[in-house]
């Protein structure tokens, strides 16, 4: 399954990268600098779709792997906490 992150993010490096193309074409520093931080996040955000498919598929694939690392995680997690 395709998490949304990773066409929103697709779509976001698309328009950034037009917008980056437009501001250098225009002589336009301001737009192409828009431009290139909007690439930067929409690469962020599909690494992102892409790294929730992976855990997704991990998840579905060995539940009770998952459950012991999040179980883990959770002692791990309130060891610190109560040391405080």
């Amino acid at each position: 399954m395709v998490d949304t992150n990773r066409i929103e993010g697709a779509a976001k490096d698309t328009v950034g990268k037009l917008q980056d193309g437009m501001g250098g074409l225009l002589g336009d520093s301001a737009t192409q600098a828009k431009g290139k931080v909007k690439q930067v996040a929409g690469q962020a955000q599909g690494y992102y779709g892409d790294t929730l498919d992976s855990v997704r598929d991990a998840t579905s694939d060995q539940p009770l792997i998952a459950i012991a690392i999040a179980t883990g995680i959770g002692f791990v997690l309130g060891a610190l906490i109560a040391r405080r």
